[in-house]
């Protein structure tokens, strides 16, 4: 048995190659193999967003406070709340992040696949983020 206790983990800036805006990621669990799965708690302050990505084995959002928005690609910006599960599946590009006047934070889950956990891809545009044509 492993404890990890809250606060022991630093905190870590959203990095500008990823994120738009002020994002801060707190660690919450690795995969100690056999293991695949990870998961950090994530926040986004007002207009905070990450850039279009796909995870190899999908990923889970659990919404824990705030607003946020979500969008894969060619399909509508959503809305989540507390309490909302979201579950992007293989290879679905997509981004999320909070509104435009409300931080939003979630736990975000995901498995290693040949160790890698994520593809980054270009910036979500304002017109994306705001849900305009392009």
């Amino acid at each position: 048995m492993e404890i990890k206790r809250g606060g022991s983990q630093p905190s870590m800036k959203g990095p500008a190659e990823w994120f738009t805006g002020t994002v801060r990621i707190d660690p919450l669990f690795e995969a100690v193999l056999p293991a695949r799965a990870g998961g950090g708690s994530v926040t986004f302050e007002p207009g905070g967003r990450t850039a279009w990505h796909t995870h190899p084995l999908g990923q889970t959002l659990i919404v824990t406070a705030g607003v946020g928005r979500v969008q894969r690609w060619g399909g509508p910006v959503e809305e989540i709340r507390p309490g909302d599960v979201v579950w992007f599946p293989p290879g679905e590009k997509h981004w999320h992040g909070a509104t435009s006047t409300t931080a939003m934070t979630h736990i975000a889950i995901h498995e290693k696949l040949d160790g890698k956990v994520v593809d980054w891809l270009e910036h979500v545009t304002d017109a994306q983020y705001d849900g305009r044509p392009a």
